[in-house]
């Protein structure tokens, strides 16, 4: 590979008190956080909208309750604060579903949210705006400024050119883990998940595709709430292809495309995905602008497959695709603590633990036991090596299992909020580095902030 040094030159510079590198479904939270308990708060986002992987990859929310029917326990709703804020407020405008029931697979999932992607890039914008944070989209964080096993600030790229943000604390909620790796954070890259590339399909009838489901015998999941403006509506729907031909559900195999899609409006598909496996992580540009490819081919394959097996989806269209590929993991950071899956489907919580959750997406046949939850230590968020950084989302924890609990979307959210409040508390209260802030501290600010912690039995130190 050929090198060449580029020239040294003067840019602008702005002061924070926290940085936020990555607008998604965690970064949001991290920045509307620290926004709130006083901090002056940049968030970094090189689309023109925040909101991530919630408004580009996935099908539904998941999920801020316990798994209550599967064990038949109480029904608790285990992540409240910011996140369940922002869901009220997106409900209110018509951009979300709601909290309704799954039918038919309780053992996975008790709690159906279906989301309006651009409500919610609308609404999640607006809040950080009102909460007083800079939301600096269309801007890319190109490296760190690194000065004695600290971030000193992130050099930005914008239409403006260079920019860097001097800031005291600094939050990584990239995603593919940058800022982390431009830190010299160590990491692995597992590359142990499909990417994918999420669309949406106009002109086709959630309620034919679920009678057809229904009538194959292929039908196993589906949920009501409401649509287009109409309560009790199907908004999901799964089913099993396999039962409605072995070459339907070949080509759908091949494609990558799941059966599952979810809408709150008539006449289309919010979610489609298309996955694909790549050979290389992620974090590699050229491989990435193959499966860039790839996968918008296997879209236009999969609205084919679409028009030729659901009835009445002849003039079936593609109505929206996300701007690039969205991910599961990339790079996987060095952390204080690595929570294992042992300790999730356990139920452990810990003495600094920052939120609880319940939720695992390998359910059933993996479970967190007896419809309870576990807690995810504030160390499981600090990285080592780097005094004054945070990561948070898909790039903690090592443990592929544990990870298909941690980085689902309400976990990420609940973890925005937990390392957003500590960022703050830090940089205003004059703590040097994140390991400096009294967990005490912490856990009072997270409670005033709506974070509800679970009263578990088993409780793990150090």
């Amino acid at each position: 590979m050929k090198f060449i040094t580029l020239p040294g030159k003067e840019v602008r510079a702005r002061d924070y008190d926290v940085v936020v590198a990555g607008g998604g479904t965690g970064g949001v939270f991290a920045a509307l956080s620290a926004a709130r308990c006083g901090a002056r708060t940049a968030l970094i986002e090189s689309k023109g909208y925040v909101g991530g992987i919630a408004t580009e990859g996935g099908c539904g929310i998941h999920s801020f309750f316990n798994n209550w029917q599967a064990f038949g326990v109480e029904k608790r709703m285990v992540v409240r604060g910011a996140p369940e804020e922002f869901i009220q407020r997106l409900y209110s405008v018509g951009g979300c579903s709601g909290h309704c029931d799954t039918i038919m697979r309780p053992e996975y999932d008790n709690d159906t949210l279906c989301v309006d992607v651009e409500r919610y890039k609308f609404v999640a914008h607006e809040m950080l705006r009102e909460a007083g944070a800079d939301v600096l989209v269309n801007t890319f964080a190109a490296d760190a400024i690194n000065e004695g096993g600290r971030i000193k600030g992130v050099v930005t790229q914008s239409h403006e050119g260079a920019e860097a943000l001097l800031g005291k604390i600094f939050i990584d909620a990239t995603g593919y883990g940058d800022l982390c790796a431009w830190a010299g954070a160590k990491f692995t890259e597992p590359n142990d998940y499909p990417v994918v590339n999420s669309m949406g399909v106009g002109g086709v009838d959630i309620d034919r595709y679920y009678a057809f489901l229904r009538d194959t015998g292929a039908l196993y999941e589906y949920a009501r709430g409401p649509r287009s403006g109409r309560s009790g509506q199907i908004i999901r729907v799964d089913g099993d292809w396999r039962k409605i031909s072995p070459e339907a559900a070949a080509a759908a195999n091949e494609l990558g495309m799941s059966a599952v899609t979810t809408t709150v409006h008539d006449n289309y598909f919010m979610f489609i995905k298309i996955n694909l496996s790549m050979p290389v992580s992620p974090s590699n540009r050229d491989a990435l602008a193959d499966a860039e490819l790839e996968l918008r081919r296997r879209q236009i394959g999969a609205l084919e497959l679409i028009k030729n097996t659901i009835p009445g989806a002849a003039g079936a269209f593609i109505a929206r695709s996300a701007p690039s590929i969205t991910i599961r993991r990339a790079r996987c950071i060095e952390c204080e603590y690595d929570i294992t899956n042992d300790e999730v489907i356990n139920c452990a919580h810990f003495d600094d633990e920052i939120y609880s959750y319940g939720f695992h997406d390998s359910a059933p046949r993996i479970q967190i036991k007896g419809g309870g939850t576990y807690g995810l230590p504030y160390r499981s968020i600090v990285v080592k090596g780097v005094e004054n950084l945070l990561a948070i989302g898909m790039m903690v924890t090592s443990d592929h299992e544990a990870h298909m609990s941690t980085r689902n979307t309400v976990s990420c959210m609940a973890m925005g909020q937990a390392a957003g409040t500590a960022a703050a508390l830090c940089a205003k209260e004059g703590y040097a580095g994140v390991r400096d802030l009294p967990y005490g501290k912490l856990r009072d600010a997270l409670r005033i902030g709506n974070v509800w912690f679970d009263a578990g039995i088993s409780y793990k130190r150090g």
